[in-house]
């Protein structure tokens, strides 16, 4: 996994990945948005509703501890070895609206995501045992975390869009 040395170059590789993986969403219509094709398991509104999920989860945790909550992850109706449900929840959360509003609410997202990080102090952002959600399961500084709900999936899920697209393209609808 990457290492950032500060804030700041964690923001600029979280906004360099997405970049590469929102732009994959420029040339898919509406009347796409919903197509499922196997081999890629997720459809192009599933793909920009997980990454709204998780952006929004992980802002909720920090918003629930600053106001003295006890924070639940990664949610109390859903447990780790629940994901598949929690997914789920996501499509339905986000997945009725237009790729133009996904895109659009991810853009602001993002940015949020963004703008706190540069608000964490560095032992904040390095230290480990700097919140108590993030000391729930794997007990990781907050850069990882972060990293592991915006640079891994806007990475990971790039080459998934990039071959929905290949596919769709080469099939006949």
């Amino acid at each position: 996994m990457l290492q950032y040395n500060n804030q700041a170059e964690l923001v600029e590789k979280i906004k360099f990945s997405y970049s590469r993986f929102i732009n994959e969403f420029n040339d898919i219509s509406e009347d796409q948005r919903n197509v499922l094709l196997v081999s890629v398991d997720r459809t192009p509104s599933q793909m920009l509703s997980y990454q709204l999920g998780w952006g929004t989860l992980l802002l909720s945790w920090e918003q629930q501890e600053k106001t003295g909550k006890t924070v639940i992850t990664p949610t109390p109706d859903f447990k780790w070895n629940n994901l598949g449900g929690l997914y789920q929840q996501f499509y339905n959360d986000f997945g009725e609206q237009s790729l133009i509003a996904q895109r659009e609410q991810l853009n602001y997202l993002v940015q949020q995501v963004c703008d706190w990080i540069l608000t964490l102090s560095t032992d904040e952002l390095f230290g480990l045992h700097q919140r108590n959600w993030a000391n729930n399961k794997a007990q990781w500084p907050l850069w990882k975390w972060i990293h592991i709900n915006t640079v891994a999936p806007f990475t990971n899920f790039r080459p998934k869009i990039r071959k929905w697209k290949k596919l769709y393209n080469n099939t006949q609808y």
